[in-house]
């Protein structure tokens, strides 16, 4: 992915042309609905695009449907060949990937080389293409009741998966649920946030270039009333959804209508826990550049920080150089590492957790000032205090540049406010003594624990969470397992 490291490369204004939806091997103009698409940087439209009718919805399951047999009977090594001439094809296009994401999502090209780009084809694709490749056969052996037996246990695939994603990380979340899903034999039919519809468009450039078989790998956009008749239809085996909790409840619900499967990969209120001894000086301008990364849009943002009260001012001290490292504003520009909110009313929303807080009595502790662009859905990054756990902003996914902090006297009531939200998506501790870090994090009720900043998002690991944070999980073998039926086979001796 060499053209994508050098920004010097890339058209900065590239937007994809693709306008089409793909059902089959077919570009089908859409007939539904048309909405526009904007930059949120520059509040430009940089697009109009159609949504699927309901009969191109039937169309693309049913295309989905007819390709499931042919696909399911490749062996692994010819699925993993496809799925790797997949990634070559979207390694070839990251020039151009990386300007449709940029300019759709408004991340900053510092980060979006890497986040948004590399590691979602590079490690999470490549990944899924060599999982294709495990025979997951179980041989149980023998049994004697009530006369001599031997039983295998094979997996079989799941059938049609409706790949449902976010705005947010449009590449990587759509590569997170059809990697596997294809990998494990499944077909899919994959549908995009309509907020940013225009990289997943682009993809179904890619998947004919690729040489996917037909209907392997379908794309449709629409709006809500498009991803209900999805969600809900009889011809989809599986819905893995990433979004909102209540929006994967009411997915939820269309789904099991059809006693269809469900992943869903939802909100987060992810604890980042600072336990008494820890060296802050160290760790907090990394706390605070981290839940601010993509504007704080993200579902595991680190954004609900636990400090021992005996570190709490320190703390405060140790990390007010981070909102002066924090740049608001252009995502072309190296410099900027805090882009804009998708849409104003959700840069509004943002601004009414913060407002809303200092209304109540809390405080912004610490902040950038820098006035924002005339241009764009920005917000500045904010760290609240002074409010009760139960305050709105510390319970609720803000989904925005603002964190809370909140200060803590032992570290059983630390374990306590980390498990006292509905989430459990993610959770950090820093911690001097490796065995007593291990302890915390085996107490904290989320999928992801990190210990003293942990690492890269792994291709091998499970990604998920704990109540209102999701059902099910995705990447690693976990996430393989759940575009898979165990089937037992019995034979007599």
């Amino acid at each position: 992915m060499t053209a994508a490291n050098d920004a010097t490369t890339i058209d900065k204004n590239w937007v994809p042309e693709t306008r089409t939806l793909l059902i089959g091997d077919n570009d089908v103009e859409p007939g539904g609905e048309t909405w526009d698409v904007y930059n949120p940087a520059t509040e430009d439209v940089i697009a109009t695009v159609g949504g699927a009718t309901a009969d191109q919805v039937d169309a693309a399951v049913a295309a989905a449907r007819q390709a499931f047999p042919g696909w399911a009977a490749l062996s692994g090594e010819q699925r993993s060949a496809h799925i790797h001439r997949f990634a070559d094809a979207l390694e070839r296009a990251a020039d151009r990937l990386l300007p449709s994401i940029v300019n759709e999502v408004g991340t900053p090209v510092s980060l979006a080389e890497y986040l948004q780009v590399k590691m979602a084809v590079d490690e999470h694709l490549r990944w899924a293409a060599e999982a294709a490749k495990t025979d997951r056969t179980i041989h149980l052996g023998e049994y004697d009741k009530p006369v001599p037996t031997m039983s295998d246990v094979v997996h079989d695939p799941v059938g049609v998966v409706a790949a449902i994603t976010g705005y947010n990380y449009p590449l990587n979340l759509a590569i997170f649920k059809f990697g596997a899903a294809l990998a494990a034999g499944c077909t899919v039919v994959l549908f995009p946030s309509p907020r940013t519809p225009l990289t997943t468009l682009f993809l179904g450039d890619l998947i004919k270039e690729a040489g996917l078989p037909p209907g392997v790998m379908n794309v449709i956009v629409g709006g809500t009333e498009v991803g209900k008749q999805l969600s809900s239809h009889p011809g989809v085996d599986r819905v893995s959804f990433t979004g909102s909790d209540g929006v994967g409840a009411k997915i939820m619900e269309q789904a099991a209508a059809n006693l269809a499967g469900v992943t869903l990969e939802l909100g987060g209120k992810s604890p980042n826990i600072v336990l008494e001894g820890v060296d802050v000086n160290k760790i907090a301008v990394e706390m605070h550049l981290r839940w601010s990364r993509n504007g704080g849009q993200g579902c595991a943002a680190l954004a609900r920080l636990l400090v021992h009260d005996s570190l709490y001012d320190e703390f405060l001290e140790a990390g007010a150089s981070a909102f002066d490292q924090m740049v608001v504003g252009d995502p072309w520009d190296r410099a900027t590492n805090i882009g804009p909110m998708i849409r104003p009313d959700h840069q509004a929303r943002v601004q009414g957790f913060i407002d809303g807080s200092v209304a109540e009595g809390g405080k912004k502790l610490l902040e950038v000032t820098k006035p924002l662009p005339e241009k764009g859905w920005y917000v500045n990054p904010v760290l609240l205090g002074n409010l009760p756990h139960d305050a709105r902003a510390v319970q609720n996914e803000i989904f925005g540049p603002v964190a809370v902090i909140l200060p803590f006297r032992d570290t059983e009531e630390a374990i306590r406010l980390a498990n006292d939200t509905p989430y459990g998506l993610a959770a950090n501790v820093w911690c001097d003594d490796p065995t007593e870090a291990r302890r915390v994090a085996e107490q904290i009720r989320a999928g992801t624990v990190w210990i003293n900043g942990g690492g890269a998002m792994r291709p091998d690991a499970p990604f998920g969470g704990y109540g209102k944070s999701g059902v099910g999980r995705e990447l690693g073998e976990w996430g393989m397992r759940e575009y898979l039926e165990p089937k037992h086979i019995q034979w007599r001796l």
